[in-house]
């Protein structure tokens, strides 16, 4: 199989069931977002949809990670491009500009997390020491961070006040990090993570022994 169209609920998730149906990796194949799901119509949830091609054998990505994001840009006929801001022997970060760096993001980061996934992969094979990839746009990584640290305090001084759980939606291991950091502290309220990925999610809820 050379082509598959493959749907899910995030782009991660239909990516990866077009990577099932093909039997294939990553780094086999072409991907184009066709669309980043959401809501639709009536608040009805829009599937995300990806199209994946397998490569040719002579076209296999190689060389350094701008490389590899620039060709996918061309691919997904985006207009941005990417600079290594940072290096080190044990990570590399890395900053996408351009008109369509809101495309490259996606509905919360969504799709930039696939992209950096796609890119830590294709850095990391065949090496025996793993580097980390750190990709951002437009400063999102930041920002999302103090988003997600205004809303964990105001959500857990509402847990406190009325005592009522708070479950929040699905989130990456990072994020979830965010939260559990931010309220680790917090005299009057806790933090647990739910469920099975990608649809883990934290609660927020009123400690049983307050301090």
């Amino acid at each position: 199989m050379d082509f598959v169209e493959a749907k899910g609920k995030t782009v991660d998730e239909a990516i990866f069931k077009g990577l099932e149906q093909m039997g294939l990796s990553l780094d086999e194949v072409e991907i184009e977002i066709v669309h980043e799901g959401g809501k639709g119509l009536f608040g009805l949830g829009k599937s995300a949809v990806v199209h994946l091609v397998k490569k040719q054998p002579q076209q296999a990505e190689k060389g350094a990670p701008e490389e590899f994001l620039n060709g996918l840009f061309e691919r997904m006929k985006v207009e941005a491009e990417c600079t290594t801001v940072e290096e080190d022997e044990k990570a590399l970060k890395i900053e996408i500009t351009g008109k369509d760096t809101a495309v490259l993001i996606g509905r919360r980061g969504d799709t930039l997390d696939a992209l950096q996934y796609l890119t830590g992969l294709a850095v990391n094979k065949g090496r025996e020491d793993y580097k980390k990839i750190m990709l951002d746009a437009e400063n999102y990584r930041e920002k999302r961070e103090r988003t997600l640290e205004k809303l964990a305090k105001r959500l857990a001084n509402t847990v406190a006040k009325t005592g009522k759980p708070i479950t929040l939606e699905p989130m990456n291991p990072y994020e979830r990090r965010i939260l559990h950091a931010t309220l680790q502290n917090h005299p009057r309220v806790e933090t647990v993570s739910e469920g099975e990925e990608p649809y883990r999610r934290v609660v927020i809820r009123r400690k049983r022994r307050e301090s």
